[in-house]
């Protein structure tokens, strides 16, 4: 809804009060995070996408802000405002303005609603990943939406698929990075696999010579020396520590003998999965074998969530396990899931909302250490339009 009317603002705050009604009779708190935030907060956790759509601005005392992207954050910062012991169990409602830029023709706002749900502190994490995801279903239909479909990712299986196979750490760390990208993803597994000392081809070979990764003092040294050498400033986005630790894990790499194809081919064959959700256990357990690969924890973590969610009255059998799902924020850790209007329309393939867990957020913002989280939001213009527009 681009063009807001008033009568358009009365259906949604006609529909947002039924959401929220449905929020706070099963115990989640109302609660009003500030539009404007930190920014350094956001553009480390939000990913790359969505920091480049970050509306970002400098104070007149020189801080750097930013126009709230989504609203988890803020109720993260919120939460721990609150209470000196973050992992105490608190549950969060909210309705409220988010705002991402959007190039030219492109159809979507810049200015959007979400209505959403956080949790923190709850021990049991299926349970509380159950819970949500019944609390946003019983939500869209309070609103009117009956024909709703599902589709659950589960960042923990991917993880737990990487630490089975035989690869560097440093490479499960920059696979899980470009996770949320699939181009980006599958582009970084080939050269991992073909030429993972291809990058180094930029970096002067004198330079290369002084470099280590046994010795990171000297090697900071080294590029500090080069750099001088150049006339080059240690200026801009990454310090000089970072822009050696760079340099390092390319010159790791060119040191390495590539990724075996049989590890590349598992990696390949569990990303490309996508089946049906209450078939996906069989399905990894199937792949898990064949390929001689140990994920039996993770497997069970998943059946039972989705046990727990039949407990809740969820119908899993038209939902979808996606391998490569990973949702567009950075922040999550473990399963996420989207809820799509059903049917043959204009809206057949777009969310009306998602969300999932994001464990390491807290300490993020803030925290000694991680915090059992997990949340979802409603994006309620597109309900609005889905359901005003007879797509349920």
């Amino acid at each position: 809804m681009a063009a807001e009317t008033a009568r358009d603002f009365e259906m949604l705050n006609a529909q947002a009060a039924k959401i929220m009604e449905v929020f706070g009779r099963v115990g989640y708190e109302f609660v009003a995070p500030a539009m404007i935030q930190p920014a350094d907060v956001f553009l480390d956790v939000v990913g790359e996408d969505l920091r480049a759509r970050t509306y970002v601005f400098t104070d007149p005392d020189g801080d750097e802000l930013c126009l709230r992207p989504d609203l988890t954050v803020p109720t993260c910062r919120l939460h721990l405002e609150r209470h000196d012991d973050p992992h105490l169990r608190a549950r969060y409602c909210y309705n409220g303005a988010a705002f991402r830029f959007q190039p030219q023709g492109v159809s979507q706002p810049r200015e959007f609603r979400q209505a959403g749900i956080e949790s923190f502190g709850e021990p049991d994490r299926e349970q509380a990943e159950a819970d949500t995801v019944a609390v946003i279903l019983n939500a869209l239909k309070a609103a009117g939406l009956s024909d709703i479909r599902l589709r659950f990712g589960d960042l923990g299986m991917f993880s737990a698929m990487l630490r089975s196979v035989d690869i560097p750490e440093r490479w499960r760390q920059r696979l899980r990075h470009h996770f949320w990208r699939p181009d980006a993803f599958r582009a970084e597994l080939k050269r991992l696999t073909e030429t993972p000392g291809d990058l180094t081809r930029h970096i002067p070979a004198k330079l290369i010579d002084q470099l280590s990764p046994a010795d990171r003092v000297g090697s900071e040294q080294a590029v500090q020396r080069y750099l001088e050498s150049q006339g080059i400033e240690a200026v801009g986005v990454r310090s000089l520590a970072e822009v050696t630790e760079n340099l390092l894990e390319k010159v790791s790499d060119a040191q390495s003998a590539p990724l075996s194809k049989t590890t590349s081919r598992i990696i390949e064959r569990y990303v490309g999965l996508t089946v049906a959700a209450d078939k996906a256990g069989a399905a990894i357990k199937d792949l898990a074998r064949e390929e001689g690969v140990d994920v039996a924890d993770a497997i069970l973590t998943y059946q039972r969530r989705l046990d727990l969610m039949r407990r809740a009255g969820i119908d899993t059998s038209n939902a979808e396990f996606s391998a490569e799902f990973g949702r567009q924020l950075e922040y999550y850790t473990g399963f996420v899931f989207e809820a799509f209007v059903a049917g043959d329309s204009l809206f057949s393939f777009r969310s009306v909302a998602g969300g999932g867990r994001y464990d390491d957020l807290m300490k993020a913002v803030g925290a000694a250490s991680d915090v059992p989280a997990v949340g979802a939001a409603i994006h309620t213009e597109r309900l609005l339009a889905a359901i005003v527009g007879g797509a349920t």
